[in-house]
């Protein structure tokens, strides 16, 4: 018998894929819901579909996929254990950056999917997801992009919900240079899940780090 998280979560996807909300809609082949672990404890926020995941409506199955998989096994964390999203449910064209019409358009579903899955840490991957994601906490943030550089491995405190932003995988497909900094980041998953390591940050305000 479907119980009642599931049942939401199918209706939830099903508004996704056939939302028209803005007009992604008409360059998308899918619009992709989140999927993964309902009860998950890490809820990990992408920015958009990359090609391969707008052509077989799945989450990171294109070369960040396999990029986070690496960085995700560094972490001793399956994909089984996750829920992930994106900021935004469409593929942008030509991977160019969201407008904030396309996220004030997609955010609903966002929320909607964090207030179902109420995971203990929210994980933003990348500029976007992570500005997103701290702003909607009552959290400040850097005026310039590049300074979210500094907020990535570390802890902020909305309530009693964890936020951990981390570098979008696809970084690495472009400069495989950060990619031992990267790695130190993705390890402290666990350890900021399970609350273990006293080395990670926690601030409830970024700008007092």
């Amino acid at each position: 018998m479907m119980d009642a998280k599931q049942k939401t979560a199918d209706g939830l996807s099903a508004a996704v894929r056939t939302c028209t909300t803005c007009d992604l809609h008409l360059s998308r082949i899918h619009a992709l819901p989140g999927e993964g672990n309902l009860h998950a404890r890490l809820f990990l926020i992408a920015q958009a579909p990359g090609l391969k995941e707008d052509r077989e409506g799945r989450m990171f199955i294109g070369p960040s996929g396999k990029v986070l998989d690496e960085l995700l096994d560094a972490a001793g964390v399956r994909r089984e254990e996750l829920y992930m999203t994106n900021l935004i449910k469409c593929r942008l064209p030509k991977n160019r950056r969201p407008k904030q019409a396309e996220i004030d358009a997609c955010s609903p579903f966002l929320e909607n999917e964090i207030a179902l899955v109420n995971p203990a840490v929210i994980v933003p991957l990348g500029y976007y997801a992570s500005r997103y994601i701290l702003k909607r906490s009552g959290l400040s943030t850097p005026e310039a992009r590049k300074g979210f550089s500094a907020l990535y491995g570390r802890v902020f405190l909305a309530g009693t919900t964890k936020i951990f932003p981390l570098p979008h995988p696809s970084a690495l497909l472009y400069n495989r240079s950060f990619k031992p900094k990267t790695l130190d980041q993705y390890r402290k998953l666990k350890m900021v899940e399970t609350g273990l390591d006293p080395q990670v940050s926690v601030a409830s305000n970024p700008r007092a780090m």
